[in-house]
């Protein structure tokens, strides 16, 4: 997937324009990298384009245990739009990342994230893509 292709996507999924869509992705696979294992974020930089791949690396930062809210905290500001709006963008870059990634890397970022990312990151949708469900 190109860069223009992932923006477009996230952009019209939030109904906004292309530099809103560009800041929210930046801010939440920034945040997403600062939050899962150094080699998870590598391969995840490595599958992206080339333009958004430098955002999914970073030095590692709240691994382990953090809060839904405090991600999207981050997020927020880091795109500078309000909580709500984060949480929309949030909800947009998974849903391009699941669609844009394998199966397989998708799910071993995912299952890195506290339980309350899951109804976010539509884990069930994962598996019906892959015909099993």
């Amino acid at each position: 997937m190109e860069n223009s292709e992932f923006i477009d996507s996230v952009a019209k999924r939030l109904r906004t324009s292309a530099e809103q869509a560009t800041a929210i992705t930046r801010a939440t696979l920034t945040t997403l990298a600062e939050r899962i294992e150094g080699g998870e974020a590598k391969d995840l930089a490595a599958q992206l384009p080339e333009e958004l791949s430098g955002y999914a690396y970073g030095p590692p930062g709240e691994t382990g245990r953090f809060s839904f809210n405090s991600f999207i905290s981050q997020v927020s500001g880091r795109a500078e739009v309000d909580a709500a709006a984060a949480r929309d963008g949030v909800r947009a870059v998974f849903d391009i990342l699941r669609e844009a990634l394998p199966p397989g890397a998708y799910d071993d970022i995912v299952t890195q994230l506290p339980q309350e990312f899951w109804q976010l990151t539509d884990s069930a949708g994962r598996y019906d893509r892959r015909g099993g469900g």
